[in-house]
């Protein structure tokens, strides 16, 4: 009695902690759509920024940001992915492979800031890339690799054995039962890492505050070694740093709606390809 006691309080305790979060962010939100909304219209989408960001629109932001997004995935998800599967499906349990495990798992809860710290270092001064984008995609595929190889290599173990063992015992090669039996239904598990790496990628302003981001550049990127301008760091000035705060204000919580808007299509998207690949491979 008493046990049963314990736990519909712990349930309830548990409850209230759930709608509280909940609640919370929700209000967050709706601030942000609330003072963001009537700032948003086609000019401030599609002109850039003048009078030192005070006035104008947004447009290097959003496609420094998308840029910064699909170079780092570009990146990552190969890197991430052969990892996982040599981790996974080739390497034997041994003292190296459990050290691999750890410092990949270490590297995870690493603050970003250390990331920039070290992407300046080496991308920027050692290798020479200057603060350009191809530094900064660089510095951001570091700092969300592990969480990209831990989810691959949690999603390919998620396989059952019998589909590998099936696909030996028919004469197919190692890597053949890997491409065809265990790629295939893995890969909903390996896109949640992926969401997960999007949306810290596209919020971060640490790391890109060191290796790339401009505040003020009327113009779009024509390369990989140009510096870009970024939604979070953009908001990061007007919020804190710009002289007049007060008239930029409405332009901040904009951008902090675009930014949200952009973050959740990416990773709708991402979860709608997700449950399509679910329902094709299902074991």
């Amino acid at each position: 009695m008493r046990t049963a006691k314990t736990q519909r309080t712990i349930y309830w305790l548990i409850r209230i902690v759930t709608y509280f979060i909940v609640l919370v962010i929700a209000s967050i939100i709706l601030k942000i759509v609330w003072n963001g909304l009537p700032a948003i219209n086609w000019k401030f989408l599609t002109t850039t920024p003048r009078n030192s960001g005070a006035e104008g629109g947004i447009l290097p932001a959003i496609v420094g940001t998308f840029y910064l997004v699909a170079g780092t995935m570009i990146i990552t998800l190969p890197l991430g992915i052969a990892t996982a599967i040599y981790l996974s499906e080739y390497a034997k349990p041994s003292k190296f492979t459990r050290t691999i495990r750890l410092a990949i798992v270490t590297l995870a809860g690493v603050p970003s800031i250390v990331f920039g710290l070290f992407g300046l270092g080496l991308f920027v001064i050692f290798l020479g890339f200057g603060t350009s984008l191809i530094a900064g995609c660089l510095t951001l595929a570091c700092m969300i690799l592990p969480t990209i190889i831990v989810s691959s290599e949690e999603a390919l173990r998620a396989v059952p054995q019998s589909l590998r063992e099936g696909s030996l015992a028919l004469g197919a090669t190692k890597w053949q039962t890997i491409r065809k039996n265990v790629l295939p239904y893995s890969i909903p598990g390996m896109l949640t890492g992926s969401i997960l790496g999007v949306g810290r990628v596209a919020g971060e302003t640490a790391p890109i505050l060191l290796t790339v981001a401009a505040f003020y550049l009327p113009k779009l990127p024509k390369s990989v070694f140009d510096q870009v301008m970024a939604l979070p760091y953009h908001l990061y000035i007007l919020a804190t740093q710009h002289p007049d705060a007060t008239k930029v204000r409405p332009m901040a919580y904009a951008t902090a709606l675009v930014l949200l808007i952009l973050v959740i299509g990416v990773n709708l998207a991402a979860i709608m390809l997700r449950i399509h690949i679910r329902k094709k491979y299902q074991w």
